[in-house]
């Protein structure tokens, strides 16, 4: 039996993507690479059916559940928002694959972290509403990025970030105060919804980071990119070897659960 045997499998929702009428189940790889080389686990693409696939036959075979960034918004319609500017990106069918794939991973305890659009799906999945244009709003930060820069640049520092005290992300980073994070979103987190709590903002308010209240295991979600370059950055590698601790925990336990109902059976 390899090392690789006992890596935490983890899934990454995939965007839909339509080329030349072709539809194409899409993941970054620096996703793929963070779930790689900082969570330790192996990537598993969860392709964006909505109801054709039931959530739970999903998370049957799953320690951990990564929802990563995206060019397209959750439409409001989730969230009984205006409708959304014609320019912006949509993607329904990813929608209708991660909103109940959330629920049902929070209730079944499976470790959960949520990257930018993760971190807006959470939010709407638990009956919160989105900012569709932050930029727009007074005293608001421009929180998008410059997409004219390469993308080294793209996902470099932006703005600081104020840690809840005594919260999650406080004590996964040490007990830090402030942390210095990228910024490239242009949607955010409006009206909390009422199982999550503020687990940082940034210095214009916006909602930089949140937990499950009373999730029975881990649930985190910002609204920065820790996945860029994963190792190379402290925060982003504390982050991710958390998510892998609480996913290879979940491993450990399924693993002895099939043994013990192998055994159980005479298999």
């Amino acid at each position: 039996m390899t090392s690789d045997e006992f890596a935490p499998i983890i899934g990454i929702p995939a965007c839909l993507i339509t080329r030349d009428g072709f539809g194409f189940h899409q993941v970054g790889d620096k996703y793929v690479d963070s779930v790689i080389d900082g969570a330790g686990g192996l990537p598993l693409l969860i392709p964006a059916v909505g109801g054709r696939m039931a959530p739970d036959s999903a998370l049957d075979g799953l320690d951990g559940l990564l929802l990563s960034g995206s060019p397209s918004n959750v439409e409001p319609h989730h969230y009984d928002g205006p409708a959304a500017a014609p320019a912006s990106g949509r993607d329904p069918a990813r929608d209708a694959t991660t909103l109940p794939l959330i629920r049902r991973a929070i209730a079944r305890a499976v470790p959960l972290f949520a990257i930018c659009r993760g971190i807006q799906e959470l939010n709407v999945a638990l009956g919160g509403s989105l900012h569709q244009e932050l930029h727009a709003l007074p005293d608001r930060l421009d929180h998008r990025s410059d997409k004219t820069v390469p993308p080294p640049e793209r996902y470099g520092p932006a703005h600081e970030v104020l840690l809840t005290p005594g919260g999650l992300l406080q004590r996964l980073l040490g007990g830090a105060e402030r942390i210095v994070v990228n910024s490239l979103h242009g949607q955010a987190i409006d009206r909390l919804a009422p199982r999550l709590a503020i687990e940082a903002t940034a210095p214009d308010g916006t909602i930089e980071a949140v937990r499950v209240v009373d999730a029975p295991g881990f649930v985190l979600g910002v609204q920065w990119h820790p996945e860029w370059r994963v190792l190379e950055h402290p925060i982003s590698r504390r982050l991710f070897a958390a998510f892998g601790a609480a996913c290879r925990a979940r491993a450990a336990a399924r693993l002895k659960h099939e043994r013990y109902g192998a055994l159980a059976s005479g298999a």
